[in-house]
């Protein structure tokens, strides 16, 4: 890696980088430009991180060039932070300013140097380049800046003689991120910066990200963020092992990626219709070349021989191109995701309940109680209702949402499902399967499974040669998309969903999102992410410490407790 004094610049050329056998990133090219903000995006698993890591100079490349150069530094915030638990806030602090501090030692070094020795016109000038670099560095803000992040940040009442190893792993991570703003870096390299982050916290760190006059690259699942923050997307795909720049921010990507959809569509619409007309051109040249045309008269006189001719001409040059289109067809796109329902109640061991019309609950939970996880007193979700389950880490939402799945028996009460459960865990397994992608997808199914290769396929959500990869070797990513293929292709009549948009790339989400808008049956969903609940139409359940403590529409009373007043 070159490190440049000026201008200010962020470059990859035909970087790649390989971790054992596993390809990461290949030939990869790209630039940021000074002043921009650019949001790095992908699944789980597509080498984001890495990425980052490169251009940190944490990581060398396997090969290629890497060029960072900003005079006025670079911060780096990882998603795996290393402080010394026997260290205090300051000292993290003073870590961070060490450029700065470095300078001051200088400053005042220099100072009792010309308070002993003759103030020549060298050690006047070397005094005073000393006092110009540490103005542009911020040097006299620096105090200041560090008060204004943590605070920010949540951790304004944070004594700094605290040791770092009693701080949770949230104020680590928060810690860490206001010791990187507080340095001032002209580049800014962020790892998820806004985990661990309340709204308020957020709303700062968004506010000061865009009046931050240098560049920032931040690795990030918040659409919002990115809505609000970035003016450049860089999404990193992972089977293709390349990235792919954006311009104009989130919008910006979000047009791109409708236009080249609309593309495809247009183009095998295009492929389709050739493809028909060639085929009528060859049969129609075959017929007439064989004297069965309309008009055969024209292939008989003295001139037979010359337009038989030219018949066979035009059928070997329509054949030729047939052959040609047959043999690089353009594919349909995948077809959007959509959810299925079948809205007919059925009994709790799966048998339909006759006459009931699909009018009755799903789903409905007495006196249910997990240990001291949970205790919902009464539940009722009924056929085509949407509820958002909300509340704190801890509070229990995990637990409702797999006693409603039949994934977990409570400690009492009663739990009775009317319909068919679609569910999705947060959760993938600890130990997955060494089964094949396609035999896992249609584990359950008649047949072999080699018969619903092309239903998967269709969905495009994996490439033909992924078919066959043990799940184990897919990635958190793949297996994610894996488990939602699973759950759009069978009918449920109660959705489940435990962080639906953890793991995967920020187009699924929105093909997630409109499949669940046009789905009929019911919903019952778990998500932080903040776009989620933003959009979410439907009503809303509050958990606190297990119980229900507040609630939207026909929740509003239902199980929750007295409010304080």
């Amino acid at each position: 890696m070159s490190l440049q004094s000026h201008p200010a610049q962020l470059a990859m050329s035909d970087v790649s980088k390989t971790y054992g056998d596993r390809s990461v990133l290949d030939q990869v090219s790209l630039t940021v430009r000074p002043g921009e903000k650019a949001g790095v995006i992908g699944e789980n698993g597509s080498g984001k991180s890495t990425l980052l890591r490169l251009m940190a100079g944490a990581e060398a490349p396997d090969s290629g060039d890497i060029t960072v150069g900003f005079p006025g530094g670079t911060g780096y915030l990882s998603q795996t932070l290393a402080l010394d638990p026997g260290s205090t806030v300051q000292d993290a602090v003073d870590e961070a300013l060490a450029e700065l501090r470095a300078l001051e030692r200088r400053i005042r070094a220099a100072e009792q140097e010309l308070s002993e020795e003759e103030p020549t016109d060298a050690r006047l000038g070397a005094y005073g380049d000393l006092l110009t670099a540490y103005e542009r560095r911020g040097g006299y803000e620096a105090d200041a800046r560090t008060g204004a992040a943590l605070q920010g940040l949540g951790l304004g009442s944070l004594a700094r003689d605290r040791r770092l190893g009693s701080l949770s792993g949230g104020e680590q991570s928060r810690l860490a991120l206001a010791c990187v703003l507080a340095a001032a870096p002209e580049l800014l390299l962020l790892d998820e910066p806004t985990n661990h982050l309340d709204a308020d916290a957020v709303g700062w760190l968004e506010a000061h990200l865009r009046a931050h006059r240098g560049t920032v690259v931040a690795v990030t699942h918040d659409r919002a963020f990115l809505e609000r923050v970035t003016t450049v997307i860089l999404e990193v795909d992972r089977d293709l092992r390349n990235v792919s720049r954006y311009g104009d921010g989130w919008d910006g990507y979000r047009r791109a990626k409708a236009a080249a959809r609309a593309r495809w569509a247009q183009d095998h619409q295009e492929w389709l219709t050739e493809l028909a007309r060639t085929e009528e051109q060859v049969n129609a040249a075959g017929q007439r070349l064989a004297g069965t045309g309309k008009d055969p008269g024209q292939g008989f006189g003295k001139h037979r021989r010359s337009h038989e001719a030219k018949l066979s001409g035009r059928v070997r040059a329509a054949r030729t191109r047939l052959e040609a289109l047959r043999r690089s067809p353009v594919p349909a796109p995948p077809r959007p995701l959509r959810f299925t329902a079948r809205l007919a109640v059925v009994s709790g061991d799966g048998t339909p309940v006759e006459g009931s019309g699909g009018s009755g609950p799903v789903a409905e939970l007495d006196g249910v109680v997990v240990g001291a996880r949970l205790d919902v007193p009464s539940l009722r979700v009924g056929p085509g209702q949407r509820l958002l389950i909300t509340g704190p880490n801890g509070a229990g939402k995990t637990t409702l949402l797999r006693v409603l799945a039949g994934d977990l028996a409570p400690d009492a009460g009663t739990v009775r499902r009317h319909g068919r459960i679609g569910y999705l865990p947060q959760e993938l397994p600890a130990r997955p399967t060494r089964r094949t992608l396609l035999a896992t997808f249609a584990a359950g199914r008649p047949g072999h499974p080699d018969e619903w290769a092309d239903e998967l396929l269709a969905l495009g959500l994996f490439r033909p040669e992924d078919l066959t990869v043990p799940v184990a070797a897919l990635s958190v990513g793949q297996q994610r998309r894996l488990a939602l293929a699973r759950l759009v292709t069978r009918p449920a009549d109660l959705l489940v969903l435990d962080e639906p948009t953890n793991h995967i790339a920020l187009g699924l989400v929105e093909e997630l999102e409109a499949a669940l808008q046009q789905y009929e049956g019911a919903v019952v969903v778990v998500s932080h992410d903040r776009s989620f609940r933003g959009r979410f139409t439907g009503d809303r359940v509050e958990l606190r410490s297990g119980r229900v403590a507040t609630g939207t529409g026909a929740y509003a009373c239902e199980g929750a407790r007295p409010s304080r007043t």
